[in-house]
């Protein structure tokens, strides 16, 4: 019987993150050559045919079809838990020559198909970075192959380097190298602690700044909670000289799809019973509601009026299950038609969490 997980194993588990698997696996990390659950093999390949084009090159379909590194890193993630290799090469392949840095081994975050330059903003994005980073280094295992190791490596590497900042006694994870530092404030993007995979990097790049992004980054979604709910916001600002936490004004005060993923990645880190999953997980069941919302405003306590598409409520299902607010029941989950890049990408990474989380 796996030993219920809690803050303290995904904190222990970073520090020894260096030793080799399987003797300090952290519960709910992916492991080295996990073999994925059928219905998750299944849902990649309907993804695989939808949306991965022959190139390697991952459509975004809710978004004029432009191609970024949150969704190359997510689908070379779900290609090597799936062990689909030749998808993973073709994916990686695209992703190093396209989306390629000058002077760093991070990811540039967008491309825009028939644009007069495709790739025209270099920024990075974090979670692309540290899924891709992730997803090469499982890969390295599985397959046996070296130079997606330091690939991966040096990708982690500078996660660490240069997207770290400490800000009134925090250390905070940067969602991109430009444009989220001010002079009295710094923005995050909470989804973008990527819990389940912070150990996968460690062990590939020992260095006690893991653990304090971990535990601070844990402290900060403990505190960062807002609205009649709770909950997580999708951006989140910090008051560099009192660390005092507010919502920016640059993007809607919402917990919405960026923000749905903190529940869900705490949750697959076999953190389910932290404040912020309970929370989502009481919004999302909320008997007041007449669907599954996938937005609340967090300053008016309003609900979209429309509800979540099935992928995203696969999310809101998995979260409800480990929380113990729900059984996962109700009519099955089928893709919408048209087929959208972000609730099936999503809905893939919930059928493969499940093969890592601790209850899976």
């Amino acid at each position: 019987m796996v030993p219920t997980p809690t803050r303290r194993h995904l904190l222990s588990g970073l520090t020894l993150a260096a030793l080799p698997e399987p003797a300090r696996a952290t519960p709910g990390m992916p492991r080295a050559g996990t073999a994925a659950p059928p219905e998750g093999l299944a849902a990649w390949g309907q993804f695989r045919q939808a949306l991965l084009r022959p190139e390697g090159r991952v459509v975004d379909t809710g978004n004029q079809g432009i191609s970024h590194s949150e969704g190359q890193g997510w689908a070379m993630f779900c290609a090597e838990r799936c062990d689909d290799r030749a998808s993973f090469d073709r994916l990686w392949d695209w992703t190093r020559r396209t989306l390629a840095r000058p002077n760093d081994r991070l990811l540039a975050w967008r491309f825009q198909p028939g644009a007069p330059q495709p790739v025209a903003d270099r920024n990075n994005a974090t979670d692309g970075d540290i899924f891709a980073a992730a997803a090469l280094l499982l890969a390295a295992q599985r397959w046996a192959e070296p130079r997606y190791a330091e690939a991966g490596g040096a990708m982690a590497q500078d996660v660490l380097r240069l997207l770290v900042r400490q800000v009134a006694g925090r250390v905070l994870l940067l969602p991109g190298l430009h444009g989220f530092e001010e002079a009295e404030s710094i923005i995050v993007n909470p989804s973008y602690y990527a819990f389940p995979l912070l150990g996968v990097l460690a062990r590939a790049v020992p260095d006690p700044l893991w653990l304090r992004l971990a535990a601070d980054g844990l402290e900060l979604l403990r505190q960062a909670r807002f609205g009649r709910w709770n909950l997580a916001p999708d951006w989140l600002q910090i008051d560099r000289r009192s660390g005092a936490l507010c919502l920016p004004g640059r993007w809607p005060p919402r917990f919405s799809y960026d923000a749905l993923r903190v529940p869900f990645y705490l949750c697959w880190a076999g953190l389910a019973e932290e404040p912020v999953c309970r929370a989502a997980a009481r919004f999302w069941t909320d008997p007041a509601h007449r669907h599954v919302p996938v937005w609340a405003d967090l300053t008016s306590d309003a609900v979209s009026p429309y509800p979540a598409p099935p992928g995203l409520q696969a999310v809101t299902r998995f979260v409800a299950v480990r929380t113990g607010q729900g059984s996962g029941g109700g009519p099955p989950l089928k893709a919408e038609r048209p087929y959208q890049y972000y609730p099936e990408i999503l809905r893939v990474m919930v059928l493969l969490a499940a093969a890592d989380s601790p209850s899976g």
